[in-house]
């Protein structure tokens, strides 16, 4: 293995920064033609891309494979419809309360998730996200099964300031280089060298002495709190919030994103949302029956690309390790 100082770690840490610029340049490439729609497609890479970040950090580096975890895309959103149909539109309320209630949400179900291992997680954080599911589809008030649809984006300071597409844009992506900046220092942190050791050999790590379960609750807050930011900032994007945000299918997708750009490497997730939506827009505009042929791609990948698009990178690029 390469030393974490060597060329091989550079190469790595080259391929978020390449990312982010290309990011950074899309809206100037969109002015030459066809911006309102690029725009629109890669906004929403960029906010799928921060619900794959946050599912990677317990998913990638801690094995927790949540079923639910679109739960909190969901609750994210319907924290800004909800205020909003009350007359509260501004993202200084709306995104703390989003916020607040993922966090809530991850901290309840956590505690009793956690509790269980392997299938049993998966199918107990899937039950809970059914809940929330079917809570949303119950509130007629709001739109119940048909969603609600939003008067406008959120305000600042009362000013319509992310209003046009341009500037909804570089907020994304402030916020989404803000999610892979917190992720990549939790990573590196102690606290993520416990998560990846409770991973790897979680009775070594209990009988050190480390308090695994407080662990990886934290880590599970983290997670849902980035992923109701990321619905806040879907629901802004959309003008538009439905249930159909906290399926367990969509809970599939994200895993699908992350495992196909590359388990534990956080910037392999931005890639496999990337990968993951552009490939829809592309095979739906042949057949509605678009996952027919998306379903072997991933196969293929899963068999042939090992540690995903990330894993396919670095042997072309002669690179090592983990991102």
């Amino acid at each position: 293995m390469l030393p974490e100082n060597g060329p091989g770690f550079l190469k790595r840490e080259a391929v978020p920064v390449l990312l982010f610029v290309l990011l950074a340049l899309v809206p100037f490439v969109a002015a030459l033609g066809a911006e309102s729609y690029l725009l629109s497609l890669v906004t929403r890479v960029m906010i799928f891309a921060i619900a794959a970040l946050s599912l990677d950090l317990i998913l990638g580096y801690g094995a927790l494979v949540s079923f639910g975890h679109a739960a909190f895309l969901g609750l994210g959103g319907y924290a800004v419809g909800i205020l909003s149909a009350h007359g509260q539109t501004d993202a200084l309320v709306q995104l703390p309360v989003a916020l607040a209630v993922s966090a809530l949400f991850a901290l309840i179900t956590g505690a009793l998730s956690l509790r269980t291992k392997g299938v049993y997680f998966i199918m107990i954080t899937l039950a809970f996200g059914q809940m929330a599911f079917f809570l949303a589809v119950s509130l007629a008030a709001y739109g119940g099964d048909d969603g609600m649809t939003l008067p406008g984006r959120s305000k600042l300071f009362g000013f319509d300031l992310l209003k046009s597409d341009r500037a909804f844009y570089y907020a994304v992506l402030l916020a989404l280089l803000g999610a892979y900046g917190l992720c990549r220092s939790i990573v590196v942190s102690r606290f993520g060298r416990v998560i990846r050791g409770a991973r790897e050999n979680p009775q070594r790590m209990a009988a050190i002495g480390f308090p695994l379960f407080r662990y990886q609750l934290v880590g599970y807050v983290i997670a849902g709190t980035l992923c109701g930011l990321a619905g806040f900032l879907l629901a802004n994007q959309a003008e538009f919030v439905s249930p159909a945000y906290m399926t367990w299918q969509r809970s599939g997708e994200l895993i699908v994103m992350v495992v196909l750009g590359g388990l534990g490497t956080l910037h392999g997730a931005i890639i496999g949302a990337a990968a993951f939506l552009l490939l829809e827009e592309w095979l739906s505009g042949f057949t509605e029956h678009w996952k027919m042929i998306f379903g072997p791609f991933l196969v293929l990948v899963v068999l042939f690309a090992r540690g995903g698009l990330m894993g396919a990178i670095r042997r072309i690029g002669g690179g090592g390790g983990h991102g």
